[in-house]
């Protein structure tokens, strides 16, 4: 059942500090697209409004999605009192990775599609992708979509807490692992818009989980949000909630568990500075954000003082745009 949040705005959230838009600029919508949820806003002049999600749809049709994101574009306007038929653009922040048929993007992700790692993942479909652009273009003339990762890393450059540097990083640590690259104020994207697909190196030995992708062991089988309950509730941790909670408590089984999940992607983290020569990377995701006072200092201790000629004063950040970062990553796609 979809969420209503009809008075989201900049000023409604402390400490979010991005700009108005103009008046008179024609309404636009703000999709965010992840694994577990997706959010839809309308922002003009008035503000960032109309905000209404639902869980991620993952049965029927393989057009499923892209009829869900325009069911709650219909909602969003509804709330937003806005005319869809006014809308001037859309934007759409997604988990990927993305395929192109025909010339238009089609979602390949892993914790949607069910039928690339097959049913031992546990996902109810068999997609191996499906359709977003097309649907999408058939209701609206003017459409951007992006890695989620690379729209948030150009969010927070432009109102987070990225501004002002040139050499940088957005990571998600959420139901999924993924990042957004910048180097030399240039962001990177690949060849079908798929640069910064992390979650899916390999930095441990460890292979006892299968990730959405088909692979045993990388980053995200590791320590995403849903591979910490798949790995962790037979000990008594159901999700990455408890197991962190567990944890910020004091339970040693459960700081050892943690401990490890940061071992593994302070590894990733450190990976990603040497290599880019990365000035900061900003976190986020829901994994992230509401543990961050825990969890950023284990992984700031997994950078600093090695090899200091790369990584001195290479700072972790919790993301300036807060819990809300997708909804201005879709923002900053199409303003």
């Amino acid at each position: 059942m979809d969420v209503p949040d009809v008075n989201a705005s900049p000023q409604s959230h402390p400490g979010i500090a991005v700009p108005a838009l103009p008046k008179g600029t024609g309404p636009l919508v703000c999709v965010d697209i992840g694994g577990t949820k997706v959010a839809v806003s309308v922002a003009d002049g008035a503000g960032v409004r109309g905000r209404v999600t639902e869980p991620t749809i993952k049965k029927g049709e393989r057009d499923a999605l892209g009829q869900q994101v325009l069911a709650l574009v219909e909602r969003s306007c509804a709330a937003a009192g806005v005319s869809p038929g006014a809308i001037v653009a859309v934007g759409v922040s997604s988990c990927g990775p993305f395929i192109l048929q025909n010339g238009l993007i089609e979602l390949a992700a892993p914790n949607i599609c069910g039928g690339i790692a097959g049913q031992a993942r546990g996902l109810p479909n068999d997609w191996t992708s499906v359709p977003l652009e097309a649907p999408l273009r058939q209701a609206f003339k003017n459409v951007r979509i992006e890695n989620d990762c690379i729209a948030a890393l150009e969010a927070e450059r432009r109102w987070g807490a990225l501004q002002g540097l040139d050499h940088c990083a957005y990571m998600t640590w959420s139901t999924g692992i993924g990042m957004g690259l910048c180097v030399d104020g240039r962001v990177l994207r690949g060849k079908h818009g798929n640069a910064g697909h992390a979650g899916h190196m390999f930095v441990s030995d460890n292979t006892d989980a299968l990730c959405g992708c088909g692979n045993f062991g990388d980053l995200e089988a590791l320590v995403a949000g849903n591979a910490i309950a798949r790995r962790f509730s037979s000990q008594g941790y159901a999700d990455a909630a408890t197991l962190l909670i567990a944890a910020g408590q004091g339970d040693t089984g459960a700081v050892a568990i943690v401990d490890e999940l940061c071992r593994v992607m302070g590894r990733a983290l450190y990976n990603l500075v040497v290599t880019l020569d990365l000035q900061g990377i900003s976190l986020g995701g829901s994994v992230f954000w509401h543990h961050r006072d825990y969890l950023l200092p284990r992984l700031q201790s997994h950078l600093d003082g090695k090899l200091p000629a790369l990584t001195a004063g290479v700072k972790l950040l919790p993301a300036g745009l807060q819990d809300r970062v997708g909804d201005y990553a879709a923002l900053a796609l199409v303003s």
